[in-house]
């Protein structure tokens, strides 16, 4: 993915979960679907995994020297980052409360 299809994202989606990611990373693996899982329990927010290997561009622009990274922008700015270390129920939480807020 290029810089300009990303930044196409980041407007198309008012909630955007980027899940920046690579192949060879194992702990990566474990938690793809679980993180999926979590962001399809809220059906306003848009899952997109991102190949730090592929996309070097788009991670070295918003500084993804680790994995898994998790970017959260809510229109268009990040408003979140888990990096290395995810609590899953703190995402979960945080997604939750994000879209109540977006509701109105």
């Amino acid at each position: 993915m290029d810089l300009d299809a990303f930044n196409q994202l980041t407007i198309k989606y008012p909630l955007l979960v980027t899940y920046f990611s690579h192949d060879q990373c194992n702990v990566c693996k474990v938690l793809h679907p679980k993180i999926r899982e979590i962001v399809q329990a809220h059906p306003k927010t848009h899952f997109e995994y991102i190949n730090t290997k592929e996309s070097t561009v788009v991670s070295g622009q918003f500084s993804v020297f680790a994995v898994p990274t998790i970017i959260i922008f809510t229109n268009g700015s990040e408003t979140k980052r888990y990096s290395r270390y995810l609590d899953s129920e703190d995402l979960a939480h945080y997604l939750k409360r994000i879209s109540e807020i977006m509701d109105g």
